[in-house]
């Protein structure tokens, strides 16, 4: 349990925003849901849900929100293309500079590279860099990458899920290569961050964990499935710890599955520099999701894991956006997340929906099976 000591040392003063507004430039269209298809007999289409819109809307509300004050904005740049190949292959990274050469393509289901497309994915992968670099360079504790398109499902070598390149990844690769020893990434998007555990699948230097809800695998472009068993191999055996929560999992089942898992893992693995990746699809009113989290919860996670990296990396903290669908509610997650980072004694906001009831019995069984499992199997919880 942290002390008042603990809450006191882990509070910031602001976060640096990292952000370029050309990366609303990527259109995904309309059609029904992500399929980009129009049947013919809807008189309204959808737009796709990963659209500028819900990201419109995370800019405005720290820029206009009652967060304002803490948060120090910064121009996001483009990416070279030498950088993308420090996590991605020449073979991919070459396979959508020709698609976008040739006027855009679909490059697998609900991941459309359309005219506009690469721009943007080069600025949330350059943007996201200079987040890390900020931090890596000493001008800054706490950065957050306000990107889009999202990144933790693109691997080395394959699009999927709405990402194109990983952005997270190229800026843990730039953690390693700038002299951190050990990163931790905890990814609480409601897919599972496949393609950033691809990427590290061999690495005993980055801790990847994912909480997720049991999705499975989706399809060529996804074949991982989230489940507990993907350890990782070779001397990444153990360094990968999926989270696979049920349906409705809750504020309470999450923060119990923090509390249990994710803590006493990053303790045991003791990180230099810590990434949180987020997205506001675990949210109760989220279209891609059904896990339930409030602004509460959030809130919470926001906190415990700004203690962790008070505690392991020396307060540094790189937060990467990924996904979060529904408008309004994502953008209030957000902000109550940030206030979390930040420590605040009291919410700034109120949560739209006030209250969301909640079971914890079954996600506390799941958790509690999935911590057996790792205690048994992974050879960190063992040793450490």
């Amino acid at each position: 349990m942290a002390t008042d000591t603990d809450a006191a040392s882990s509070t910031v003063n602001h976060i640096d925003v990292f952000w370029h507004e050309g990366m609303l430039k990527h259109d995904t269209g309309n059609g029904i849901f992500d399929t980009g298809m129009d049947p013919g007999f809807l008189d309204v289409l959808e737009k796709h849900p990963e659209n500028s819109d819900r990201v419109r809307n995370m800019v405005s509300i720290l820029k206009r929100g009652p967060i304002s004050p803490y948060i120090s904005w910064n121009l996001g740049r483009l990416a070279l293309v030498p950088e993308l190949l420090s996590f991605h292959t020449p073979e991919y990274v070459n396979e959508l500079i020709e698609a976008d050469k040739e006027g855009g393509k679909m490059l697998c289901a609900g991941t459309f590279l359309n005219p506009g497309s690469w721009d943007a994915a080069l600025l949330a992968a350059g943007t996201t860099l200079s987040s890390m670099k900020h931090i890596l360079d000493g001008n800054g504790k706490v950065a957050y990458a306000l990107v889009r398109p999202p990144g933790h499902h693109a691997q080395p070598s394959q699009a999927d899920g709405y990402c194109f390149l990983n952005n997270a990844g190229l800026a843990i690769q730039l953690a390693l290569d700038s002299g951190c020893k050990k990163v931790a990434v905890i990814d609480i998007d409601v897919h599972y961050g496949n393609g950033t555990a691809k990427g590290f699948y061999s690495s005993n230097k980055v801790l990847t964990i994912s909480l997720h809800m049991k999705h499975g695998s989706w399809g060529p472009s996804h074949p991982q499935s989230g489940s507990v068993d993907e350890l990782g191999e070779g001397e990444g055996y153990g360094y990968n710890l999926n989270i696979p929560l049920p349906n409705g999992t809750g504020d309470n089942g999450y923060i119990y599955a923090f509390n249990e898992l994710v803590v006493p893992s990053i303790q045991k693995f003791g990180p230099d520099m810590i990434v949180l990746v987020i997205g506001e699809d675990s949210s109760a009113f989220d279209p891609n999701g059904r896990q339930c989290l409030t602004m509460d919860g959030y809130r919470e996670i926001g906190r415990i894991v700004k203690g962790l990296a008070t505690r392991h990396s020396d307060g540094r903290l790189l937060i990467v956006q990924e996904g979060g669908y529904h408008v309004t509610y994502s953008a209030y997650c957000l902000h109550a997340t940030l206030e979390g980072v930040l420590n605040l004694p009291l919410p700034l906001l109120q949560d739209p929906i006030a209250y969301y009831p909640e079971d914890d019995t079954f996600p506390v069984k799941v958790i509690e099976a999935i911590k057996n499992y790792i205690k048994d199997e992974v050879p960190l919880w063992r040793t450490a």
